[in-house]
């Protein structure tokens, strides 16, 4: 396993890194178990999880796991999706932060998170609340790292703004949508993390699975079968084709389809780890075998000119 520094922070990690939405909800205890002893089998030290997954039973089974491991593994969580009935029960307010870091350390059984992202940037809450109760957390100890996922990058440098000005813990790493299909992070988001020096694990290498080519195929189960939100965010001829045309490509090369999706979006300079995720530890194989892809400059470009690359931000 090849480990990579985690932005400026001196942590290193595994260039992949296993994200634990599945864990509780389409993968069972006993599947999850073997997802994570895979993952500590080929080196993997890094853990993507959220306190809203599978309303909390992501970390919970998380918790158990690195139970015996702890210290050698890095893990995250985050804070912003509704977790409860509660009015207040979401958001990135400071009420509502405080609350879910003391749940979140419960559920995982730990005494402090390494990576704690505030899930989606929040219009109604003040962004200067959120930063400092990130740093309180910080002095607390509770959490190593305050971190930020989907967010633009100019709320992203605003907020290390005010944070770098107040002298409060900055955002450390980011964690942005990206694959061949969803290219918008190349624009702004990626350049500006490299600027910055900021840790970057990108979610959906495999554009929920449609990458894979599965859904070429009929099939009664699946994230676009069961959610509406791929469909919607997948949608049109070009992404159809792109699609087709990087299945094909995969096949004619010899290479599994998911274990190219990965491996692509990980070898952007900007970009620590990719999240890989699975039902199943045989549905993992794939994603795993992005480890020994060799990523040619030359392989590297062909399957970005299967798809649109994004103008530029000047848009010249």
């Amino acid at each position: 396993m090849e480990y990579r520094l985690l932005g400026n922070t001196g942590v290193k990690v595994s260039r992949l890194c296993m994200g634990t939405m599945t864990f509780g909800k389409e993968a069972d205890k006993q599947a999850s178990t073997a997802m994570f002893g895979r993952c500590r089998e080929a080196g993997i030290n890094f853990f993507d999880c959220a306190n809203s997954y599978a309303g909390g039973e992501s970390e919970r089974i998380l918790g158990e796991l690195i139970r015996d491991c702890r210290d050698e593994v890095v893990i995250t969580t985050k804070v912003f999706n509704r977790v409860g009935t509660d009015i207040n029960a979401g958001g990135g307010s400071r009420r509502h932060i405080m609350a879910s870091v003391e749940a979140s350390l419960k559920r995982l059984k730990t005494d402090h998170i390494d990576l704690y992202f505030l899930h989606h940037f929040d219009k109604d809450a003040d962004m200067e609340d959120s930063l400092r109760a990130l740093d309180d957390l910080v002095r607390q100890g509770k959490i190593l790292y305050p971190a930020a996922s989907n967010y633009a990058a100019w709320q992203i440098m605003k907020a290390r703004a005010i944070s770098l000005r107040e002298g409060w813990s900055p955002f450390r790493c980011i964690e942005p949508m990206y694959n061949l299909l969803k290219r918008q992070a190349e624009v702004e988001i990626l350049p500006m993390a490299a600027s910055e020096q900021l840790g970057v694990i990108t979610y959906g290498p495999l554009a929920g699975g449609l990458l894979t080519g599965k859904y070429m195929q009929a099939v009664s189960t699946g994230r676009f079968i069961e959610n509406k939100t791929y469909s919607i965010r997948y949608d049109g001829a070009q992404i159809q084709e792109t699609v087709r045309k990087f299945t094909r490509f995969a096949q004619e090369q010899g290479y599994r389809a998911a274990a190219l999706a990965v491996a692509w979006a990980g070898h952007h300079p900007a970009v620590t780890a990719p999240i890989i995720g699975a039902r199943s530890a045989e549905q993992l194989e794939d994603s795993l075998k992005a480890l020994q892809i060799d990523m040619t400059p030359g392989l590297y470009q062909q399957i970005g000119g299967l798809s649109i690359t994004p103008p530029l931000a000047s848009d010249r």
